[in-house]
């Protein structure tokens, strides 16, 4: 198996995508019903559409629950796993097709630089692969998935806060990532950004900033002034995207959608809202949104994009609440690759 195939992009069709279900009250707190509420809205529109959805609980309790928000819904197949909260982009696997058939790609997970290390957060991954009948191919580094994003033609972006952080892998140069990226995730070219959203606990994840909706193209967050709190590190982001070149020498084609603005928390202090963290399906693009004017301009600038999917907003204001939004909590499981076709006998 050669370890540097990159795994496809996110548009490739898909035949399932996994999804984490809040289950820790001590963790959710009052967030904890209204938040299902919103993964219940995501879960069942992928299945609305026809693509399999994979749910992922964690205790006796919320397993014997989970059920009865799907009694009516076709689709949903429910698990039974450990799992210390429901961020399956960074705890589960990076799936991809091989000859040798699924592969789950495994990174070792610190919860985030040592900030959240909650029990079975380190194994779900493994039992994510296992239900899928995929091999587990474990790399010894941490990298968390929503840290990363690619095009599947060998682009990857990422940030230095998180990345080159000395609380994932002390002694990370942007040298020493780009030769691990290259060896896990077939990276031959990657576009180096700088900082975060404010307030974002993941030190930067790149799936709140910047991502590839289609081949040579990056969608990133123009400010909403004049309060939003990273009006900087926007104008900066889209800055560095416009001035990337790809394994072509040529530059990018970039989309820019409008940034939430200022959401705050209940004692007034800015969340990393995002509408970045959307989740592309085989027939969706699922957008988050925070009850903030800029949703419908967002959904707007996302459809030319997207001709065959429907460009769809849905509540995360709950889930945000523990840090992230559609993107974090899942993980496509690709379809299998359709063969290449012979080549025609002269």
């Amino acid at each position: 198996m050669n370890a540097r195939l990159s795994p496809p992009p996110e548009w490739a069709h898909q035949s399932s995508v996994w999804i984490g279900w809040p289950s820790d009250p001590e963790l959710w707190e009052d967030d904890l019903a209204p938040a299902r509420d919103e993964v219940a809205r995501l879960a069942s529109a992928i299945a609305a559409s026809g693509q399999r959805v994979d749910l992922v609980c964690s205790g006796d309790v919320a397993f014997s629950q989970v059920g009865v928000s799907f009694t009516s819904v076709s689709g949903v197949h429910l698990h039974h796993f450990p799992m210390g909260d429901i961020w399956l982009r960074d705890t589960g696997p990076v799936f991809s097709w091989t000859a040798d058939g699924l592969i789950a790609r495994r990174f070792r997970f610190n919860g985030w630089g040592g900030k959240y290390r909650l029990a079975g957060d380190d194994v779900v991954g493994g039992a994510i692969a296992g239900a899928a009948a995929a091999r587990v191919i474990g790399f010894d580094a941490i990298l968390e998935g929503g840290a990363v994003d690619w095009d599947g033609a060998g682009h990857l972006i990422t940030t230095r806060q998180c990345l080159l952080n000395p609380n994932r892998n002390p002694g990370w140069d942007e040298a020493s990532a780009e030769a691990f990226l290259l060896e896990a995730l077939g990276a031959r070219h990657v576009i180096w950004l700088g900082d975060g959203l404010a307030n974002d606990h993941t030190d930067g994840h790149v799936d709140n900033i910047a991502r590839f909706i289609g081949p040579n193209t990056i969608a990133c967050q123009t400010p909403a002034e004049p309060d939003d709190p990273n009006t900087d590190v926007l104008r900066e982001i889209e800055a560095d995207l416009r001035a990337a070149r790809n394994l072509s020498g040529e530059p990018f084609s970039i989309v820019t959608l409008p940034s939430p603005g200022r959401v705050e928390d209940e004692d007034g202090a800015p969340v990393p809202a995002s509408h970045m963290n959307f989740l592309i399906t085989n027939d969706a693009v699922i957008v988050p949104t925070y009850g903030t004017p800029s949703a419908d301009a967002a959904l707007a600038a996302l459809r030319p994009h997207f001709p065959r999917r429907e460009v769809i907003g849905l509540p995360a204001s709950h889930i945000l609440t523990g840090g992230g939004a559609f993107h974090c909590i899942t993980q496509q499981q690709p379809a299998p690759a359709e063969p290449e076709p012979e080549p025609a006998t002269p």
